[in-house]
């Protein structure tokens, strides 16, 4: 990847200076562990530090996890029914296991049959998504039991609100462990640029000591130096003036900020939006809730696309 790069910019590796191109997804045949579970192949990720060698392995990444099914496809890692292909069939679901969060994902995604025979996923389509050009096909990922993914807890503080740093804060744990804060606590806008997050004097630094103080009550540390670099990730939040928006979100990823909203912390607010009393471009998620005495996050869905760009050889020194 390039990495230790003491300039942040991996030149001499594959990276790209920023934490999210500089990510790596492992993926291997199901475990007889996995394989109990119903799952067809096991995905690792791992998180590269960009000025340091650190690797982190501690949370999945949402964005990723779209490219994993086709992949295992591509690679003839899953096998599809023969009858069914004959018969016409022209989608195919995989079954994947993080080993992050020891949790499954359903990717569901189109197919098609190449000139030799072989099959692939379909790369075409008319699916968009915002802050990518051009279209695809739609990848559907259904992250089954998402809740407690790290912690073993939907809210690992025990609590709806905390207060870290005089800002209040709701702390969940979807798919990654999260953090939501609102931006008129820190204060600021809710329009805030990631730019202009960069360049606020102060700013990230208060949010890393937010997030570390968070992660301690989260039970992910016992302290400030075991808290880990890529989970959990702080957001900040508000209400937005957009028609058709629901509600706004920063993502802070690595010490950076995202420059769009990732799978995971979408995922997570679609289910913050279902609590009541939490502190108050676009991603369209989905999640089955069951009511009851407490919620119950039965399968958080997003859309995504990928394809695969190229096979070669990395080489390292």
């Amino acid at each position: 990847m390039g990495s230790p790069d003491p300039h942040g910019r991996q030149l001499d590796g594959l990276g790209g200076g920023l934490s999210s191109l500089s990510k790596v997804c492992i993926i291997s045949p199901a475990s007889d562990l996995s394989r109990a579970q119903g799952a067809q192949v096991d995905f690792t990720f791992a998180q590269v530090g960009i000025k340091s060698t650190d690797i982190d392995y501690s949370g999945n990444c949402g964005n990723l996890s779209s490219a994993v099914g086709p992949f295992a496809i591509d690679a003839g890692l899953v096998k599809l029914d023969e009858e069914e292909l004959s018969a016409g069939k022209r989608t195919a679901t995989v079954r994947i296991f993080n080993t992050n969060t020891q949790k499954i994902i359903d990717s569901t995604f189109p197919i098609c049959i190449s000139p030799d025979g072989s099959v692939e996923a379909e790369a075409s389509g008319d699916f968009t998504v915002d802050g990518v050009a051009g279209s695809a096909s739609r990848i559907q990922l259904d992250f089954i039991s998402p809740a407690g993914a790290k912690t073993g807890k939907l809210l690992p503080t025990g609590n709806l609100i905390d207060t870290f740093d005089g800002v209040r804060a709701t702390c969940i744990d979807v798919g990654n462990p999260m953090i939501f804060v609102p931006a008129s606590d820190l204060p600021v806008d809710g329009k805030i640029s990631p730019d202009q997050i960069s360049s606020t004097p102060g700013l990230l630094e208060r949010l890393e000591k937010i997030r570390s103080q968070a992660a301690i009550n989260m039970g992910m540390a016992t302290t400030v130096d075991e808290v880990p670099a890529s989970i959990p990730k702080i957001n900040i939040i508000s209400t937005p003036d957009e028609e058709g928006v629901d509600i706004s979100a920063r993502t802070i990823s690595v010490g950076q900020p995202h420059k769009a909203l990732p799978s995971l912390p979408g995922l997570a607010l679609q289910w913050l939006q279902n609590l009541k009393g939490h502190p108050g471009g676009t991603l369209a998620v989905g999640a089955e809730i069951k009511d009851g005495d407490s919620k119950v996050v039965e399968r958080a869905t997003v859309y995504r696309s990928a394809r695969r760009l190229m096979d070669g050889l990395v080489y390292w020194k």
